[in-house]
């Protein structure tokens, strides 16, 4: 493990304990760093204004979360569904926007997006006369672009465990009497909750602390927390203030992280009890 624990200490302990030191310092007067120890930083995290920068972000990236599940679970289940030889060529194409850049995806939204974009002449096309919708540079354009830059995430983590569940439980379930409906959510859904976990902190860790898709796709009226960290480090120079936030954003992170994989130890305490019961 030596190895393994050298790269992760040298690429990720390191600069997250350097970002943290630098949080407990004061900015200069013309920018930088005053090596001068301070908690002002981390107090100035909680005041209203940033609170709710924090609160905007987690709501934007928890909306983004719940369409992702339900889009990627639905694809998902139909792949599962969908015959063994062709599955892992719905696979392919799941992921298949991974092959390009982030950048490259994301700007593929401006062009669809923008007042004269393909929406726009799509709409026209059908007799469309008054004024073009606008779409890019809203709140729900930075949703469209995180729910479509990580998909394929929510995807591959849900897919998991429905490709693994027995189909003879189903089977038993419709035979005992059960509408479909009902061995969906009593059966298939209950199996596959932690890859539907899984899948939603993926996407919520990663969207809570994006700043390309609110720059690019927001026009900068919509400020997230990832844009407000790069502002002070690149535009205000507050580098300890920056640094304050980040770290902030970090605990966020791990604390969902947490709670995850706490919630999904459970589970899997509780399925191995439920069998053991059921052998005994």
């Amino acid at each position: 493990m030596a190895p393994a624990l050298a790269w992760l200490t040298a690429l990720m302990v390191v600069p997250c304990a350097l970002v943290l030191a630098l949080a407990f310092f004061r900015r200069g007067i013309y920018g930088g760093i005053e090596y001068t120890f301070t908690l002002e930083n981390f107090g100035l995290v909680f005041d209203p204004l940033y609170a709710g920068i924090f609160l905007n972000s987690a709501r934007i990236a928890g909306t983004a979360t719940l369409i992702a599940v339900i889009i990627g679970y639905a694809a998902a289940y139909a792949i599962s569904a969908a015959p063994r030889r062709l599955q892992p060529v719905f696979l392919f194409f799941a992921v298949l926007p991974f092959w390009s850049n982030y950048l490259i995806r994301t700007y593929a939204w401006i062009v669809l997006l923008n007042r004269e974009g393909l929406i726009t002449q799509l709409l026209r096309w059908f007799g469309y006369t008054g004024e073009p919708p606008s779409m890019l540079y809203t709140e729900g354009a930075v949703i469209a672009g995180l729910v479509y830059n990580y998909l394929p995430f929510v995807i591959l983590a849900c897919y998991a465990p429905l490709s693994r569940l027995n189909p003879e439980l189903a089977e038993a379930s419709r035979d005992l009497g059960a509408s479909a409906l009902t061995t969906f959510r009593r059966v298939i859904l209950p199996l596959t909750v932690p890859g539907i976990a899984a899948g939603a902190v993926f996407v919520f860790v990663l969207s809570i602390g994006n700043f390309v898709t609110p720059a690019l796709l927001g026009g900068g009226r919509f400020q997230m927390i990832g844009n407000l960290v790069y502002d002070q480090f690149l535009t205000a120079n507050d580098w300890p203030f920056g640094a304050a936030l980040a770290m902030a954003l970090i605990a966020i992170m791990l604390l969902v992280l947490m709670t995850q994989a706490l919630l999904a130890d459970r589970a899997a305490g509780r399925a191995a009890e439920a069998k053991g019961g059921a052998n005994g």
